[in-house]
């Protein structure tokens, strides 16, 4: 260690630039590092969601979930636990996977397996949806459609067709279904007394609209020099010509659909309903998947409906609820502002009681030079800006200062011996490295436990011991290196005096004198009582 004090001081200009390249890419790493408001929570969870119409939810347990849960636990490896809800019609499973998982692996076996059940479903069961997403995966802001003029059908359709299609794109955002409004369908609505007198079924009724609307694929004729697409009037295009398909001829004459029911625009019944400001509205809902920060999802968010607002209705409004950058940057800039907080007043305190400017000088731009150091390596090893990360690099504020504060002060004491600038420093230097690398160790042996914490425990604290860890990793090795480097042009060589110190008129001087005198007199007579103790 004492050979990379005498490197920095035959080689200043080498650690001047490892400085200026702190300066600036430090302020880019933060500026590219993702930030949240907690770490990525890296649980990983696989979504099964089974769908079968009209079952309801005790048979739903009984036939689908609970048969496939079963399967879960002999075919796929590092489950956690298992969650399973049943509702009429819909089972939905959360299957928690260890920390550890590969989750591409999981996902194959939980595919697998899925393919495998629906023979043993009961029949006409399809594949079920398969989902992934992880702890981290939260609503960071939602938004709320309404409009006058607008009906709710009309903002289901906006919300699904045009805006959450361009959303979507955002990188980071996951925007599940709609909520609210009533999703566009078309429905024939059954004339029970029409029916039979007409001695008909449903089941007629639906047996000529499956043999009567057909989508055919023909092709092209080519006729002379040009290829026409050739299309069969097997299908309606409108909605009133489903009510002129025939269902079967009684007596010479044709019965129609529209003789036995009435064809519609309409709505299957609504299973939510989102009021907002007192109104009828459709609510989207913006989840944060991955590891994009969430600053940058909701202002990508933001971007991309300014974009496509001149497509939208002009009566259409779009309400932001719930957005969580507002909390992020709030709590961000807080604990950011403490920490600077905390930084000034170690630079006051050390200029009270150093009373040298020079030195406070030296001690004050290493403390920010280890923290930009610090976020460097956070970014290296994947970690997010958030309230843990940058808690952890306030508290290591006030520890910083000590590798340096040590330094220039065994360094000043060598000089008010009468030596000069660069024997003082060495000697200095020497002195001290061996307790100061034993108290970099003491305090990062600290925070060694939270590495063997598991859960979400673990994934909230690591983060925070490793930005404490990585500043006092660069507090020392810049005390080793800038630190005695600045001390070479800044630091000047004390004339050495036998007796008291001459005047001077630094209040600085003044202060620092004054309180070493007293701190004396304190310590004479302590030492005083513990000699009356023995």
């Amino acid at each position: 260690m004492v050979s990379l004090v005498r490197i920095a001081l035959t080689r200043p200009y080498t650690f001047v630039v490892l400085a200026l390249l702190l300066l600036i890419i430090g302020p880019l790493a933060a500026l590219r590092t993702p930030t949240d408001i907690f770490p990525d929570i890296r649980i990983p969870v696989i979504g099964v969601v089974w769908s079968y119409t009209g079952l309801p939810p005790d048979q739903m347990a009984g036939r689908i979930t609970t048969p496939f849960q079963r399967a879960l636990t002999t075919t796929v490896n590092d489950i956690e636990h298992i969650v399973a809800n049943s509702y009429n019609g819909v089972g939905i499973i959360k299957i928690f996977f260890q920390p550890n998982v590969d989750i591409r692996t999981a996902n194959a076996q939980v595919t697998a397996i899925a393919q495998t059940m629906i023979k043993q479903l009961p029949p006409g069961a399809t594949p079920p949806l398969i989902l992934n997403y992880s702890a981290s995966t939260v609503p960071i802001i939602q938004l709320a459609l309404a409009g006058e003029g607008l009906t709710e059908q009309n903002l289901f359709d906006i919300a699904t067709n045009q805006l959450r299609t361009p959303l979507v794109t955002v990188p980071g955002a996951a925007i599940p279904w709609p909520f609210g409004g009533k999703q566009r369908q078309i429905q024939i609505d059954l004339d029970p007394a029409a029916l039979q007198a007409r001695g008909l079924s449903a089941q007629d009724v639906a047996s000529a609209l499956a043999a009567q609307n057909l989508i055919t694929p023909v092709g092209t004729q080519k006729i002379g020099q040009f290829e026409y697409n050739i299309q069969l009037n097997n299908s309606p295009l409108k909605i009133d010509e489903l009510g002129n398909l025939p269902i079967k001829v009684a007596d010479g004459a044709t019965v129609y659909i529209r003789d036995v029911a009435q064809v519609r625009d309409g709505n299957p019944p609504q299973t939510n309903i989102v009021h907002v400001d007192g109104g009828r509205s459709v609510l989207m809902m913006v989840l944060k998947a991955g590891s994009v920060s969430t600053l940058d999802i909701i202002d990508g968010i933001k971007k991309k409906i300014a974009e496509v607002r001149d497509t939208l209705p002009d009566n259409l409004k779009i309400g932001l609820l719930g957005d969580q950058s507002i909390f992020v940057r709030s709590a961000i800039a807080g604990v950011a502002f403490e920490g600077v907080i905390a930084a000034l007043l170690t630079s006051v305190m050390i200029l009270l009681f150093l009373g040298s400017w020079r030195s406070t000088l030296i001690i004050a731009i290493s403390i920010p030079l280890s923290v930009l150091g610090a976020i460097i390596m956070l970014a290296l090893v994947g970690e997010t800006l958030n309230i843990m990360t940058l808690g952890g690099l306030a508290l290591a504020v006030g520890i910083l200062v000590d590798d340096a504060t040590v330094t220039i002060e065994n360094i000043n004491w060598h000089l008010e011996q009468g030596k000069e600038v660069e024997p003082a420093i060495l000697d200095g230097a020497r002195q001290i490295v061996t307790p100061a690398f034993v108290s970099l160790l003491c305090i990062c042996i600290v925070f060694v436990p939270m590495f063997f914490l598991t859960g979400v425990s673990r994934f909230l604290f690591v983060p925070m011991a490793l930005s404490v860890m990585f500043a006092m990793i660069w507090s020392f090795i810049l005390s080793r290196t800038l630190v005695p480097t600045m001390a070479k042009y800044l630091l000047k060589r004390h004339e050495h005096h036998d007796g008291p110190p001459p005047p001077s008129r630094n209040p600085l001087v003044w202060f620092q004198r004054g309180f070493e005198a007293r701190f004396e007199r304190f310590r004479t007579g302590y030492r005083g009582i513990l000699a009356l103790a023995r």
